[in-house]
């Protein structure tokens, strides 16, 4: 079944259902821009990244905006090299983004994975899976009872969720991450 919704989700995500597509972004952007739903948009991801249907697990959708952070343009007097308009690359992808906007939703809740659920001209939307480590199920869980150790407090802002590990740069392996590890601050220290 998982890997017939992953099929269909690879067909969305070339453009073969439009119509769809385009009536669910309306909806999503007429609402907030975090928003608690009842659950994952995309089943077979979400259960990859170590979602189940229990109680202590939430998924949130949350809309980023998409580009280059920009500043807003001064009404006041200034030549124009010191508008500071001009937008600048952020070193975070907007899906670690959104995972922080959703951790400062809940701030109860650790993130545990997040994925990419759709995108227009001006949003991106990404599903965030929160884990509540402080339920009964959670810490008698085997499987995720990991989440519960005072070492995974705040994680997201720390960068240990696969988008921020990602962005990070701690999936690329051998001589191309030498700078990488532990941390790109602390390589360049030593």
């Amino acid at each position: 079944m998982y890997k017939h919704i992953s099929l269909l989700w690879k067909e969305i995500r070339r453009g073969e259902f439009p119509e769809l597509v385009r009536e669910r972004l309306i909806q999503w952007r007429k609402g907030p821009s975090v928003v608690r739903i009842e659950k994952p948009t995309r089943l077979d991801r979400a259960r990859a990244l170590g979602y189940k249907a229990k109680q202590g697990f939430i998924v949130v959708r949350v809309r980023v905006k998409r580009g280059s952070m920009s500043k807003i343009r001064p009404d006041s007097g200034r030549r124009p090299k010191r508008m500071g308009v001009h937008g600048h690359t952020v070193k975070k992808s907007l899906q670690w983004i959104a995972e922080e906007k959703a951790a400062r939703k809940y701030p109860n809740l650790e993130v545990l994975a997040s994925y990419w659920v759709g995108e227009d001209g001006r949003y991106k939307w990404f599903e965030v899976i929160l884990v509540d480590p402080n339920h009964p199920s959670i810490i008698n869980d085997p499987d995720i009872n990991w989440i519960c150790n005072p070492s995974q407090r705040r994680r997201v802002f720390r960068g240990l969720t696969p988008a921020g590990r990602k962005s990070r740069g701690l999936y690329v392996k051998g001589s191309r991450a030498v700078k990488n590890r532990p941390s790109r601050s602390s390589a360049s220290k030593s």
